[in-house]
């Protein structure tokens, strides 16, 4: 039996690997909180290992909040990047294999195609420069890894777009979202289930991996999918509007489009309207 140390176990991803642990009963997850497992602390990370018999580690935890790290840039890299180094340090010393979840962010989103894993790197947010840094981290110590990088991540878990744009349309708010930016909605539980099938399948293909749902979409297609799907009575229904661009501290990649044709070697990849469908029928 294989023993998984989850980290980050109470954000998204981290809730949707616990929600499908129990149809695998071949893996002995250890999901940690932040608060039972400080991965920014080398000391307490080293002990961790030390004491527990670990076959891969898959670090679901970041410091996400894309508008408040330009002004929080130093707790950024302590938990995106520093806390990445502290995971690949102690994988490296105890023969762990590491998966590690990173962003579209990394890029600058002037690419008019989709982004492959070789494509140069080039953030425009301390967020997305603090989660390049955790990724250079992790390369510099060894070699044993899965850096996964993803897009618009969602569930019904946590604080996402999608929970907001639900309460938003059961409020019937006017909602006024953006058409600027282009990349792919992608649902956590996907994801969570290409993490499990790395393990599963004792895949050693390591690297660097680009992971959504299939298409594109822009934020205001994203929320027109998810009200449509809400079946709501005309009456009922938030007033929803389309603009081009809005204010914001931290700059976004214009496109973020992933090419998941690396991915699809290892788990089929369904288009983001039909995940989304599937979400919201089965947890509405």
């Amino acid at each position: 039996m294989k023993t998984v140390l989850v980290t980050g176990a109470n954000g998204q991803l981290g809730q949707c690997i616990q929600k499908i642990q129990n149809t695998h009963s071949d893996i002995n997850f250890q999901f940690k909180s932040s608060s039972e497992l400080d991965i920014t602390d080398t000391q307490t990370v080293y002990n961790y290992f030390s004491n527990h018999n670990i076959d891969y580690c898959v670090n679901c935890a970041a410091y996400t909040n894309v508008e408040l790290a330009e002004s929080e840039e130093e707790k950024a890299y302590l938990v995106n990047a520093e806390a990445a180094k502290n995971l690949a340090k102690a994988c490296a010393e105890h023969n762990v294999k590491l998966v590690h979840i990173s962003t579209d962010y990394v890029f600058d989103g002037t690419k008019t195609t989709p982004y492959v894993e070789t494509d140069i790197t080039n953030p425009i947010s301390v967020y997305g420069a603090s989660k390049l840094k955790g990724e250079q981290n992790i390369q510099e110590i060894f070699d044993e890894y899965f850096i996964i990088r993803t897009s618009w991540l969602y569930a019904e878990f946590g604080n996402n777009f999608y929970k907001t744009m639900l309460r938003k349309a059961a409020e019937k708010a006017n909602l006024t979202i953006t058409t600027e930016q282009k990349g792919t909605p992608t649902n956590a539980n996907d994801l969570a289930e290409l993490i499990v099938k790395i393990i599963h399948t004792k895949n050693t293909d390591y690297g660097i991996y680009h992971f959504s749902n299939d298409g594109e979409a822009t934020w205001y297609d994203f929320t027109k999918e998810i009200i449509q799907n809400l079946n709501l009575a005309e009456v009922d229904q938030p007033s929803l509007k389309p603009i081009d661009s809005y204010k914001t501290k931290a700059a976004r990649p214009k496109n973020s489009v992933l090419d998941k044709t690396k991915a699809r070697n290892i788990i089929q990849t369904i288009s983001w309207q039909e995940s989304l469908r599937n979400l919201m029928k089965n947890n509405l």
